[in-house]
């Protein structure tokens, strides 16, 4: 005989099951029909956790209008008799009979008539729990059909809860995904190898771990970089565990090629900053947990994560997930690593494709500027040289190779080291151009470039005596002592272009404080967001200069004009020369120029 009473409860459990987010959400689906059997005095529930805690106790007894609930946990070692395997366990047994020591819930099952018995089912929730639900019955009841109802009720409690368990996981699976793809993203904004490290510790904490420590390894073993924690005095005690702990960079150098995390806890930490008695700042708390996560990018090791957990267990990520995150890791920090090598290695051969020093005398003031704009995009081609003539005056050069790379280097080289020998030998400038794209044409150079050359006299009335040739190059900028600002006039075919090519001198003045300003293209070409190039501002922002010495000039223009790009990669090269106006014959000997290193 069906009774429909009991199968549309059932129903309503499966339904309510499906939508629950707790398993204790289905009590009084699962408690009232069962009450209702006939001949059920009381039903009882109980849910333990796998080291045998009662966890949680639900009694409704019929009569009462409430069921009594008890959360508070208790230990019942010898329940263990009662836990099951992975099948449901149904039991019988007199009331009278139960051991208070394995069926804590006997004292509510006492509160029946006399002569009663219990019928209870026990199962597994999950692995690591288990549960009882039984019923107090008197000699009415149909025993089997009792014992059908619970075992049905079971089956959708376990259902309910292997769903909430997948759902769980689901979630934190998203978020999880969530979690590893914005890490990527802020990991992988950076070039820096120091801030990629930082962000990798602010990016787990508290989303991940509630500390973190990081660590590069360097030749010598493995550096402290960066640590953060949720508590900011827990964060000064991690970070001098990072720094100094000796437990821990034992630990860490003994890692090697693991790539499996590594958890940590209880007595694993005995000796280490993380050990309970070793935890005296902050909260009071110590680390239950600790994680070490080694991260390996493009076949070698090139640092380590440490984890730091004060949460439950179960809030504790999987290996799966730490591996992933240390993978993301190690990547953005190796490409920081490479960045970092590439541009030390762009900077160091720019800097030997420049003059190291540029001389000095009581008659002029030298200095120069050098921007480059993008490590990255590899050498420049600008070049710029200041050269002491046998006559007496000085020779400045300026000039940009198209394009960069290997090839534009070389160029670069051929070209000062072409025009400061010839100039030194006192060959004039056109000559000194006309010789250079004879070389380059002989090369076969693919590629062109642009120069200026100007010879500066010193003259008897306190003047100095300004020659420029150009082949191609932005003309020169003369700042003079009252503010105002001219274009030095002159013009000229590319080099490396035609065979015959020819270059006119250009003749100007220069007074005393008159200050003359070389630059590349880099700088004209600077750009804003709305496209206004630094070329139109520049004689404003030279003219506001005026009455500094050369290297403030030189510096200044250079981070005016790195500061006004939006757009724009190109090197930035400037040559300053402010005239004093000491006549030749008084002072140093003009071939005894002193040297002294160029403000670079």
């Amino acid at each position: 005989m069906v009774d429909d009473a009991w199968s549309s409860a059932l129903h309503r459990l499966w339904q309510a099951s499906s939508r629950a987010e707790e398993v204790e959400a289905l009590a009084d689906d699962v408690y009232a029909p069962l009450l209702a059997t006939p001949g059920v005095h009381v039903v009882v529930g109980t849910r333990w956790d796998e080291k045998q805690v009662l966890r949680y106790t639900r009694v409704l007894s019929d009569g009462s209008d409430a069921p009594v609930i008890v959360t508070a946990p208790r230990t019942v070692p010898a329940a263990a008799v009662r836990e099951p395997g992975d099948d449901p366990v149904v039991i019988r047994s007199a009331v009278a009979g139960l051991d208070d020591a394995v069926w804590p819930e006997a004292e509510f099952l006492r509160q029946t008539p006399p002569g009663t018995s219990v019928v209870a089912c026990t199962f597994r929730l999950d692995r690591r729990g288990w549960a009882t639900l039984g019923a107090a019955v008197d000699a009415s009841a149909d025993v089997p059909a009792v014992e059908r109802r619970l075992m049905q009720a079971a089956d959708v409690i376990v259902a309910c809860r292997t769903g909430i368990l997948q759902r769980g996981r689901e979630a934190r699976r998203g978020a999880d995904d969530a979690l590893l793809a914005e890490a990527s993203l802020q990991m992988d904004s950076s070039l820096d190898v120091v801030d990629t490290l930082r962000r990798v510790a602010r990016i787990a904490v508290p989303a991940v771990a509630d500390g973190c420590l990081v660590h590069l390894l360097r030749s010598e073993g493995p550096e402290f970089v960066a640590a953060t924690h949720v508590a900011v005095q827990q964060q000064r005690a991690l970070e001098a565990a990072g720094r100094d702990d000796p437990w821990l960079a034992a630990l860490l150098a003994r890692r090697g090629e693991d790539e499996d995390p590594l958890f940590l806890s209880g007595a694993a930490l005995d000796g280490s900053p993380f050990a309970a008695d070793a935890a005296t700042a902050g909260d009071g708390r110590h680390p239950t947990v600790v994680s070490i996560s080694t991260l390996h990018a493009r076949g070698r090791v090139v640092g380590s994560i440490t984890f730091v957990y004060q949460r439950p267990e179960a809030r504790l990520p999987d290996s799966a997930f730490l591996r992933s995150l240390a993978t993301r890791a190690a990547l953005a920090i190796d490409n920081a690593l490479l960045y970092e090598l590439r541009r030390n290695a762009v900077l160091s051969l720019q800097e030997h494709l420049l003059p190291s020093r540029l001389p000095v005398t009581d008659q002029w003031d030298l200095s120069a500027s050098y921007e480059v704009g993008d490590p990255m995009l590899d050498v420049g081609g600008d070049f710029y040289d200041a050269v002491p003539r046998p006559d007496g005056s000085i020779a400045l050069l300026i000039g940009d190779v198209c394009g960069r790379g290997a090839e534009a280097a070389a160029l670069t080289g051929l070209a000062r080291h072409t025009l400061r020998t010839l100039l030194e030998e006192g060959t004039d400038a056109g000559t000194a151009l006309i010789r250079l794209n004879r070389a380059l044409r002989q090369e076969r150079a693919s590629r062109f470039l642009t120069a200026v050359v100007t010879t500066l006299t010193p003259q008897a009335d306190g003047t100095a005596l300004v020659s420029t040739c150009s082949a191609g190059h932005p003309a020169p900028l003369v700042l003079r002592g009252d503010g105002t600002v001219s274009e030095v006039l002159c013009d000229g075919l590319l080099l490396g272009v035609l065979d015959d090519v020819s270059y006119e001198s250009h003749e100007d003045r220069l007074a005393p404080d008159d200050t003359l300003v070389l630059f590349t293209d880099g700088l004209t070409e600077s750009r804003e967001a709305d496209g206004t190039f630094f070329e139109s501002v520049l004689p404003q922002r030279l003219a506001a200069l005026r009455g500094l010495d050369a290297a403030h000039i030189a510096e200044s223009l250079a981070r005016q004009a790195k500061g006004f790009r939006a757009s724009g990669q190109d090197d930035i090269a400037l040559l300053v020369a402010r005239w004093t106006g000491v006549p030749p014959g008084t002072g140093p000997l003009p071939h005894a120029l002193r040297l002294e290193r160029a403000a670079l």
